[in-house]
This record gives C-alpha cells, structure tokens and sequence, in this order.
C-alpha cells in the first residue's frame, strides 16, 4: 500500500487516497445582497422589537449580557412613543436641543457639501441619516469628557457649540483656518472642546483613546472619553489592540463602531465575515456589547449614558455597535450609485433619525409640523449666515492663506538650529 508524505517528506499513517479532500476547496467570498439595478429588501435583518431588549444593571458581569450584543436596543415604536426598559426619560428641552443639534448637522452638511461643489474647498464628508450617533452620544457625556471621532462626528462639535464660522475655515483652508490648512477638510480638532484631532488613518483613534482613558484613570482624574470607528475600520489591527488592552485594564472608554452598513464601496460583510455582528467582537475580549438602533435618538442617549455609568463606576469599557445606514456617498468623491441601488436610503427599515425624534415630541404634544418647518429654516439661515462670515476669509482658490511661517511652528516646543536656519532661508 502506497502511504503520502506530508511537505516535509514524513510519512503519514493513513494512505494517501484518505488524505484527499472529498471535493476541491472553493474560497468563500461575502457579497452584498444588492447592488445597482436590485430592489432593495432588508426583511431578513435582525431587528428586535422596539422596548424588547433588557436593561441590565451598570455591574452586571459581561458574561451575563451576551444577548445584548445580538439584540438590537429600540425605545422609538412606529408612533413615536417611547417604550421599553431602555427608555432614558429624558425631558423635553433635551429632546429639542438633540432635535435641533442634528437639524443643524444636517443643514451644516447640505450648505458645505454644495460649497464643495462649487468648487469652493476641495473635499467634503456628510453624516446624513447618522445625526442621532454624535449627537445623542455628545448629550449622554459630559461636557469636558474627551472625544476621539471619525470624520463623520461633526454632530459632537455641533452639539458643543462650537463655532460654526471655525468648522468652516477649517473646510475652505482659508486664513483663519484653526489647523493653519495642514489638515484635509473636515478633519477638525479642538482641545478646548474636547475633540481630538482627526486621523485619516484608518483605526488609531481606538488606541488613543484608550490610551488617554488609562491615562485618566492612572492620574485618578475624573473624566471618561468616547471613540468611533466605522464597520470597515474594524479590521484593522489597532481595533483589536484597543478592545484587548481596554479590557486587560479596565480602561474608562466607550468603544463605539458606527455600522453604516458601507466602509467606502466595500459593504459590511467584508469586515464582519457577513456573520455575527460587530459588538458580538467584544465577546472574546470580556467586555460588554450593545447592539443599538442608531437612528433611534432616545437608544442611543439611553445605552451610551448606561456605558458611561459603567465606566464611572470604575467598571471599565463598553463596546457599543451603532446599527446604522449611510444615506449618501462616502464622501464628494464617492458616488454609491456604482455599487448599491439608488433607492436603498429610502428603504432602510429604521427611518431618519430627525423625522423620527421630531415625531416623539408631535407625540407628546409638544411639537408641530410648522414648529419643525421653522426649525429647518432657522438652521439653514444659521449655518448661511456663518458661511457668509467664513468665506470673507477665503475659499479654496482665492482669499488669503496661513502664513508660511507658520509651517515651521507647532512642531517642536523650542525650535533647533536646523528649522531656524530653514525659515532663516525661506525668508518668512
């Protein structure tokens, strides 16, 4: 009997006719379930009814919520009212602050997204159908905890009141451009309101902010901080760096993956394997998981203030999947109608988080269709008339820039002999 040899030349036991595959191995590769030209049908997504998913207390064992990163928490039923163990309570005034905050994202987006058009700044990243993810997350935190977003959290800035005139310079890279134009538009920074600075490489906020969350608990400080990261960012290495050292340490961050359902053209299942979901990957890490409607405001403000109790109770991270979609293109130079069907935005089955927090408060009979008709033409003069103000400092192609001197400042705290001689050289 003729027995195989294994790559190194050893001999098997078995002959070799056993050793043989059944059939030849095929490599599996996810797709998405539609593209241009389909008819949508999300039918078969797992979405737990709204008020279904349990409510465990802050110290509850990780191991005891493993339902929750397979659930979906929902407050919001299909009449607005709010139901369920999740239902944070929340009174109406910060309901209309939330309303408004992503009203104004929302205006902020469609005015710098038709600047880019004009060809007014050179690139653009808008968050429509997202709003309630930065905003409701921003009124769930505190004011001074830190933030490590992506590009698609201008909502935390928003709510924060930072100055619209100052996210624009930033865009339109003009002379008043706090990142003196060495950042490419929209990735903004402000230490004095807590946003760190974007990166355009894919996952590191996740270790930075776990980094500056032990940091924070090391100093005995009292201040937590938040991350995000998207569907497709998730498998790069830092994701997974992040969740273990936040574990092993019990480090005072919530871990946020904003599933939008798209990392650029590529869908999710390319980074999910198209099985479980994103916060199921905390499991194997030990930490908790909530898998949330993103476009439900109040679920949102609910799971991330419960989150955020845990870590202020020296309990550690939470994981937080943020079940979302991702209405338009990834950004000005995306156009998804090459990879999805034109109309799969109008058939996402959870709804505009705008429309749907406004009819919550039609519910509780303290808002209107004209209250609401009003509000969107008081953001959109809002956000007209700081864009007015921004680009008497210069658009992209006219209008005065940062100094050049200014290259050769912010690098290092006391500049050596080689960058005096440099500027010395450039004559600035």
């Amino acid at each position: 009997m003729r027995f195989a040899t294994d790559p190194f030349g050893r001999k098997s036991n078995l002959p070799a006719a056993h050793r043989r595959n059944s059939k030849p191995l095929s490599l599996r590769v996810p797709a998405p379930k539609f593209r241009p030209g389909d008819t949508p049908d999300f039918s078969g997504l797992n979405l737990s009814a709204p008020g279904a998913a349990a409510r465990p207390e802050i110290d509850a064992p990780a191991a005891s919520m493993r339902a929750l990163a397979f659930d979906l928490i929902r407050v919001l039923d299909a009449n607005g009212q709010a139901v369920g163990p999740w239902d944070p309570r929340l009174d109406v005034e910060t309901l209309k602050r939330g309303l408004k905050a992503m009203q104004l994202t929302r205006a902020y987006d469609d005015r710098m997204f038709r600047a880019q058009r004009q060809g007014k700044t050179s690139f653009y990243m808008k968050c429509t159908g997202e709003e309630a993810v930065a905003v409701a997350q921003t009124l769930a935190l505190h004011a001074d905890d830190m933030t490590f977003p992506t590009y698609r959290q201008q909502g935390i800035l928003i709510t924060r009141d930072y100055p619209l005139v100052d996210m624009m310079n930033q865009i339109y890279s003009n002379a008043k451009d706090p990142m003196l134009g060495r950042q490419l538009p929209v990735m903004y920074a402000t230490r004095e309101y807590g946003f760190f600075s974007i990166s355009g490489n894919l996952a590191t906020q996740f270790s930075q902010a776990v980094g500056w969350a032990m940091a924070s608990a090391y100093k005995g400080d009292d201040r937590i901080c938040a991350a995000w990261i998207g569907d497709g960012s998730t498998a790069e290495g830092d994701f997974h760096h992040a969740l273990n050292f936040a574990s092993v340490y019990r480090a005072p961050v919530l871990l946020n993956i904003v599933n939008n359902q798209w990392a650029i053209s590529s869908f999710a299942g390319l980074s999910a394997g198209d099985g479980e979901t994103f916060a199921a990957r905390a499991i194997g890490y030990g930490l908790p998981a909530l898998r949330v409607d993103g476009n439900d405001f109040l679920a949102v403000y609910a799971a991330t203030h419960w989150a955020a109790e845990r870590a202020r109770a020296n309990l550690g991270a939470t994981v937080i999947e943020l079940f979302t979609y991702r209405a338009e293109g990834h950004s000005t130079s995306d156009d998804p109608s090459k990879y999805r069907p034109k109309d799969e935005a109008q058939a996402w089955p959870l709804g505009d988080p705008i429309a749907r927090l406004a009819q919550h408060l039609m519910a509780l009979g303290t808002w209107s269709p004209a209250d609401q008709a009003a509000l969107e033409k008081a953001c959109e003069v809002q956000v007209r008339t700081a864009q007015k103000q921004a680009e008497a400092n210069g658009v992209l192609g006219s209008g005065q820039r940062p100094s050049p001197a200014s290259m050769f400042e912010g690098v290092y705290k006391e500049q050596p002999w080689h960058i005096l001689r440099q500027r010395q050289e450039s004559g600035v």
